[in-house]
């Protein structure tokens, strides 16, 4: 019987590293992680870029996930699985935040709402279920583009919408916003999509720790944010606990 071939096994241990990572890895860090030459691991890599099942940023010279891997990775997931697996925490954290609960999960360049629990009072809301947002000015958006569920070259591309005077629209300060959100592991919006709102989400990982989807609370600026204008801590722990549960569902080891 022919053994395991040794390429493939690095290949496949260096996409896991990648996976497992709230952030862009280097060179070194692959090659040291897994005790791989920096040759051996820098070969593997360009051929992974090769593929797209890898991105290289050009800036940092850093790599993740590429966007076909997480088309595979994602394809087997049914949006309806997604958000049956969802259903219970979404509800209860709209019952514990007091706030909107959304989830997400991107469709051809734009983020969809795949369920939507309303905040938990009697004031008139509007189902947002079908809804289609932009990526790069809401919050869930901008955690499916952090953690590459979803491309930001073709944002970028096509010339990124300004809905408010705070709407990151230079690809420089997108990048920034994306970095900041791999490395503390949730993404924000104030006033970038509407003016008197904010939104935070964060990241939905399903088998192998791809994120497969965003959750979200959504509501007036004031709600959701200090006199300074930053997400209270308290309704980040709420929304990050959420969304380990729902990955814990979706059989994520890590997230």
């Amino acid at each position: 019987m022919v053994g395991p071939v040794q390429s493939i096994e690095r290949a496949a241990a260096i996409l896991r590293l990648l996976a497992a990572g709230p952030r862009r890895l280097g060179l070194g860090e692959v090659a040291s992680s897994l005790g791989l030459a920096k040759g051996t691991a820098h070969g593997i890599l360009r051929t992974l870029q090769h593929v797209d099942f890898v991105e290289q940023d050009p800036a940092t010279g850093k790599y993740q996930l590429g966007a076909a891997l997480l088309h595979l990775g994602t394809s087997y997931l049914d949006v309806n699985e997604l958000r049956s697996r969802s259903i219970n925490w979404a509800d209860a954290l709209a019952a514990r935040s007091g706030e909107a609960v959304r989830l997400g999960t991107p469709l051809e360049g734009e983020v969809l709402i795949v369920h939507h629990v309303f905040r938990p009072d009697d004031t008139l809301q509007t189902l947002d279920v079908g809804a289609l947002l932009p990526l790069h000015a809401s919050s869930l958006g901008k955690v499916l583009l952090a953690f590459g569920a979803a491309p930001l070259d073709p944002v970028l591309q096509s010339g990124p919408e300004a809905y408010t005077r705070h709407t990151l629209v230079l690809p420089e300060d997108l990048n920034r916003a994306l970095d900041e959100i791999r490395e503390i592991g949730w993404g924000a919006e104030v006033q970038e999509m509407s003016m008197g709102d904010a939104g935070v989400a964060a990241p939905i990982r399903g088998h192998g720790g791809l994120v497969v989807g965003a959750i979200g609370v959504s509501g007036p600026v004031e709600r959701l944010c200090d006199d300074k204008g930053r997400p209270r801590p308290a309704l980040i722990t709420l929304l990050r606990e959420a969304a380990r549960a729902i990955s814990r569902d979706l059989g994520a080891t890590r997230w």
